[in-house]
C-alpha cells in the first residue's frame, strides 16, 4: 500500500469552487486513486491548484516542494509555458486521430525520434497512454511473437518481489506485491517472480555487491528452468525497482540477465515508466546500466505529465515477423500515439536537449545523495539508496540488527504521522509500505543543492519527532 503526502494533483477549480466547498465535493464525488476515501469523511481533502518550478501550491496559496515530480512525471518542471503552447497549436490543427492503420506527422516525428534515442535495434514504436498499458502490450507482443516465430507455449513472465509493473489484469499479474492482487484475482496466469535486488537486506552475499548480483540474476535463470524455457516467454524487470524502496541493480546484473535470456531464447523486457526520460541522467535507463533489451515500457517522463502518453520500444528482430505477410498485432488503444501528446512529448525532449536535463542529473546525482546521506546521523533512518534523481531512504527500529517496523507501527508511523507531517511541512513526497517502510524522492530533473538541502531539513524536522513518538 502507498501513501503520498498528498494523493492529489487536481485541476484548478479555485475560481468556482472555495476550499471548503472544494473539498467537499471531491469526497462527495472525486473517487481517488488508491485512496482511503473514508480519511476524507472529516478531514480535508488536499487540492493542487498550480505549479511553478519545482513548486506546487494548494487551494488556500500554501506552497510545497514537489519531491516526487508528480508521480515520477513532470521531469522539466511545472508551469512550462511551450509545453502548453505544443498542445494549443496541435489541438487547432488536428485535436485527434487514432494511428489504427493511418499515421499524423506528431506521431510520425516522435517515434522517428524515440527509435534514435534508443540503444541497438530498437526501432519499432508502439504507442499507449500510459505506462500499465506498456506493459501489457509487451506481454502481448512477447507472447504474439513466440506463436509466430514457432514457439506457442512460451506465453509466461518472469518478473520481481514487491515490484510494480501497472493495474491492467496482464500488468498486475506481473506485479509482484500481493496486496495489489487479492481482490482481483484469478488473474492472467503464467507470472512468476523471483528476487529482487535490496542489497540492504541480502539473503544471500550481503558483503559483496557483484556475487549478490550474480547471484539475483541466477535466480532468474532457476526460474526459467524451473518452469521450463519452452514456456517462458519475458522477463520484466526495472532498471531501478521502484517498489521496496528504490533498488538499484548490483554491479554486472544485467548483463548477466542478459546472457541468461539470450540462452534460453527468452525476451528482456526494461519497464523504464519511471526511469526513463532522465530520472537516471540518460533518455533510456539501460544505457545507464549498459545493456540491451528486446522491448522497452515507458511513459510518464516522455510528455513531463503535460499530456498522456506511453510507449513500448521494440526491436526489429521482435518486430520483423508482425511485418510480414498477413501477420498483424491485433491489439491497440484509442488514444494510443494521440497528437496533442506527441506534440507535448517532442517540445519536452526539445527542453531536455537545450537545457541538458540528462547531464544536470548526471551532474548533480552524487550531492543528492550525499545531502540525503546526512539524514543517517539519525537512528531511524537505516539506509539512502537510489540513483540519478531517484532515492529512497529506508526507516528502521533498530539500525545495528537492520530490525523493521512491524505492520501496527508501520501503519501508525506512516499514516498516522509522516504522511501528514512532511506535507505539512511543506514537502511533498511519497512514505511507502510495500515491503519495508520508506520515504521516496523523485523531483522535478531542474533542481539543485538548494532543494536538496531543503528536502535535508524537512526530513530531518519530521523525522526526528517521528523518532521521538515512536
Amino acid at each position: 500500500m502507498t501513501i503520498a503526502t498528498s494523493p492529489s494533483t487536481g485541476a484548478d477549480r479555485a475560481p468556482t469552487l472555495d476550499p471548503g466547498q472544494s473539498s467537499a465535493t471531491a469526497h462527495e464525488h472525486l473517487w481517488m486513486h488508491f485512496t482511503r476515501m473514508s480519511s476524507y469523511a472529516e478531514n480535508p481533502v488536499p487540492t493542487i491548484v498550480r505549479g511553478e518550478g519545482a513548486r506546487i501550491f494548494d487551494d488556500r496559496g500554501k506552497s510545497y516542494l514537489d519531491g516526487l515530480a508528480g508521480l515520477f512525471v513532470v521531469q522539466a518542471g511545472h508551469g512550462r509555458e511551450e509545453l502548453a503552447a505544443a498542445a494549443y497549436q496541435q489541438a487547432k490543427e488536428l485535436a485527434f486521430f487514432p494511428i489504427w492503420s493511418y499515421a499524423h506527422p506528431p506521431a510520425i516525428e516522435l517515434a522517428d525520434r524515440l527509435a534514435d534515442y534508443a540503444p541497438g535495434d530498437l526501432n519499432k514504436i508502439f504507442f499507449t497512454t500510459g505506462g500499465g498499458e506498456a506493459v501489457e502490450t509487451a506481454w502481448k507482443l512477447a507472447k504474439q511473437y513466440f506463436k509466430l516465430t514457432g514457439k506457442p507455449y512460451k506465453y509466461k513472465v518472469i518478473s520481481r518481489a514487491i515490484a510494480y509493473h501497472g493495474t491492467p489484469q496482464g500488468a498486475l499479474s506481473i506485479t509482484g506485491l500481493p496486496d495489489a492482487k487479492k481482490y482481483f484475482e484469478p488473474l492472467v496466469p503464467g507470472a512468476h517472480k523471483v528476487p529482487n535486488t535490496n542489497f540492504y537486506r541480502a539473503a544471500e552475499h550481503g558483503d559483496d555487491p557483484e556475487a549478490f548480483g550474480r547471484w539475483a540474476a541466477d535466480q532468474i535463470e532457476l526460474a526459467i528452468e524451473m518452469e521450463g524455457a519452452d514456456t517462458v516467454a519475458a522477463v520484466f524487470l526495472e532498471p531501478v525497482q521502484n517498489s521496496g524502496g528504490c533498488f538499484p541493480p548490483p554491479p554486472g546484473y544485467f548483463q548477466r540477465v542478459r546472457e541468461i535470456c539470450d540462452r534460453h531464447d527468452v525476451l528482456l523486457v526494461s519497464d523504464e515508466v519511471i526511469c526513463a526520460f532522465g530520472r537516471l541522467g540518460t533518455m533510456f535507463a539501460c544505457d545507464k546500466f549498459d545493456y540491451v533489451p528486446d522491448i522497452i515500457t515507458c511513459a510518464k517522463g516522455l510528455t513531463s505529465g503535460y499530456s498522456p502518453l506511453g510507449a513500448a520500444v521494440v526491436s526489429d528482430r521482435v518486430a520483423a515477423p508482425f511485418y510480414s505477410g498477413d501477420n498483424y498485432f491485433p491489439h491497440g488503444y484509442t488514444f494510443g500515439g494521440h497528437p496533442v501528446s506527441a506534440k507535448v512529448a517532442m517540445a519536452n525532449l526539445d527542453i531536455f536537449e537545450r537545457e541538458g536535463l540528462n547531464q544536470h542529473v548526471l551532474d548533480n546525482e552524487a550531492a543528492f545523495q550525499a545531502t540525503l546521506e546526512r539524514l543517517s546521523d539519525l537512528p531511524i533512518v537505516g539506509d539512502v539508496r537510489g540513483n540519478g534523481y531517484f532515492r529512497a531512504i529506508e526507516l528502521v527500529k533498530d539500525k545495528a540488527t537492520k530490525e523493521t517496523f512491524d505492520e501496527d507501527e508501520s501503519e501508525r508511523l506512516l499514516r498516522g504521522f509522516l504522511s501528514t507531517a512532511l506535507f505539512d511541512a511543506g514537502l511533498y513526497c511519497r512514505a511507502d509500505d510495500r515491503g519495508d517502510p520508506v520515504i521516496q524522492l523523485a523531483p522535478p530533473l531542474t533542481i539543485g543543492q538548494p532543494e536538496f538541502d531543503e528536502i535535508e531539513q524537512i526530513l530531518r524536522g519530521v523525522l526526528t519527532e517521528a523518532w521521538r513518538r515512536l
